[in-house]
């Protein structure tokens, strides 16, 4: 069974900087594509892609409102994916979930993915 838990999350102020962290338990990271989601603003239920990156590492695809300011890595050998956001705005405050999902097709901003974090909040102050 896959697990996930992100971790990073906190207050912060425009222009900042934060990285936040989701660490992967259960199987081998390694053969899971991984991406980052986050809640859409006054509806709990919808999640907005953000990044995500292949299993080999190769791949990686940004929504176009984080493009160029947020970075997505991962370690394999930490079993962690990593979310580097700078230039932080107001609009980027969110619960952040990480994602997994076995390696597929390249097509990770429209995948349905089998497992999910908890989240982690990320606020950013004006």
């Amino acid at each position: 069974q896959v697990q996930l838990v992100e971790s990073g999350g906190r207050l912060v102020q425009a222009g900042d900087s934060l990285r936040l962290s989701c660490v992967l338990s259960g199987r081998t990271f390694s053969v899971y594509d991984m991406a980052w989601f986050r809640q859409v603003l006054g509806r709990p239920e919808e999640f907005e892609f953000v990044t995500g990156i292949n299993w080999r590492g190769d791949r990686t695809y940004y929504a176009d409102s984080v493009k160029g300011r947020f970075t997505i890595s991962r370690d394999n050998s930490r079993s962690t994916v990593y979310l580097q956001m700078n230039s932080l705005k107001p609009e980027d405050t969110s619960i952040y979930y990480c994602a997994a999902d076995y390696m597929g097709a390249n097509d990770l901003p429209t995948r349905r993915y089998d497992y999910w974090g908890q989240g982690t909040q990320v606020t950013v102050s004006s």
